[in-house]
């Protein structure tokens, strides 16, 4: 028999889906660090630590270190920092790229990529929030489900920390976005990635210097924050994998291809 030759477009879809096998699985230590199950394992690591064993060393480092240190610096941690992982700041700012992305592309993809990104945030870390029911530092009690929203309102949903998720939640969603709905660089996807890295570390030494927040429901948000994003990320991989899988079966079982 003689093979069907190939068209160019075909070639093209079927190196893509190729360099995707490659690219994708992400053997390197960094790439098994960031995987779903690893940041899945390393959270539930710290939920059982500061359930236990860490409830001491919460409670010693959480001392409103920036009130002892320099108090003049309060106004702008509190106003300017702490705000950089807000809803107020970062939903816009996703909810822009997004809007930009998709009428580029024209596509509802980054619109829904965005939506599914607040609803984890919203209803996945909002909920986690209420069932581990944790009071904030100035209570003085760094237990678990000794608090609670309904008995405490925001005061009794301490863990995990809310800006430490959105940082790298909502900043790295805007992100992929760029990366992957874009024609961005390299270069240029890595320089954001390393400015959500640092949005991050913001967000969690303000909380901490403030005393907003015990350390381990910082740690925890940004291991929540990063579960979500990686969840999303690999959805949406698998979503394209199928759709150029179902493409070139249909390029290649069509009689003109």
């Amino acid at each position: 028999m003689v093979a069907e030759p190939r068209t160019p477009h075909s070639a093209l879809l079927e190196a893509r889906l190729a360099g995707r096998d490659v690219a994708a699985p992400g053997r390197g230590l960094g790439a098994r660090l960031t995987s779903a199950p690893a940041l899945a394992a390393m959270l539930l690591a710290v939920i059982l630590l500061a359930i236990g064993p860490l409830q001491e060393l919460d409670l010693f480092l959480a001392r409103r270190w920036l009130y002892r240190w320099e108090p003049s610096l309060l106004p702008f941690a509190q106003n300017v920092l702490d705000r950089l992982a807000s809803q107020i700041v970062c939903v816009p700012i996703l909810a822009a790229v997004a809007v930009v992305l998709a009428r580029r592309r024209r596509s509802w993809r980054p619109l829904v990529i965005a939506g599914i990104a607040e609803l984890s945030f919203a209803l996945g870390v909002g909920a986690m929030k209420v069932f581990f029911a944790r009071g904030v530092t100035y209570r003085r009690d760094p237990g678990f489900f000794e608090a609670g929203l309904f008995e405490h309102g925001t005061t009794g949903i301490s863990f995990p920390s809310g800006h430490a998720s959105e940082s790298v939640l909502i900043y790295g969603t805007a992100v992929y976005l760029i990366a992957r709905y874009s024609g961005a660089s390299q270069r240029v996807v890595r320089v954001l990635q390393w400015s959500v890295a640092v949005a991050a570390t913001i967000s969690v030494a303000t909380s901490f210097l403030i005393g907003w927040h015990w350390l381990t429901d910082l740690v925890g948000g940004v291991l929540a924050g990063g579960l979500f994003l990686r969840l999303i990320i690999d959805g949406d991989a698998r979503l394209h994998r199928r759709a150029d899988e179902a493409e070139l079966t249909t390029m290649l079982s069509s009689p003109s291809s």
